[in-house]
């Protein structure tokens, strides 16, 4: 059976592909991938993303949730939009406040009041 045909891969490639990850052969395994057994067998790894471009796929995941750009969100979606972020990690990656503010056309400090928000 192919690997991308096993009842295991055609489960969990949904959330791979939502992760920014991706299903590699059993045959081009790295030691950084995370390896998937059914029944002792390897069928295939899960090669995870590199950090690079991890808050463009964060926001890129928001915005198809949310049905549209971060800049165009009603208050009340940009406020789940900052949520959903949070939630994901998207802030604890360098400079995601500013980056993030200025993809949704907002100030840092309107960022940072609706983080407290959610915190408190």
């Amino acid at each position: 059976m192919s690997a991308q045909k096993h009842p295991l891969i055609v489960a969990i490639k949904p959330m791979v592909e939502a992760l920014g990850a991706s299903l590699v052969e059993p045959a081009d395994v790295e030691p950084s991938d995370v390896l998937l057994e059914w029944d002792g067998v390897v069928v295939a790894a899960v090669r995870l993303p590199v950090l690079h471009g991890a808050l463009d796929r964060l926001i890129e995941s928001v915005e198809r949730d949310l049905g549209g750009r971060l800049a165009d969100l009603s208050r009340e979606d940009q406020q789940l939009a900052i949520r959903r972020l949070d939630e994901r990690g998207a802030f604890i990656l360098r400079r995601a406040v500013e980056d993030v503010a200025d993809v949704m056309g907002v100030s840092r400090t309107t960022l940072y009041n609706h983080l407290n928000a959610l915190h408190r």
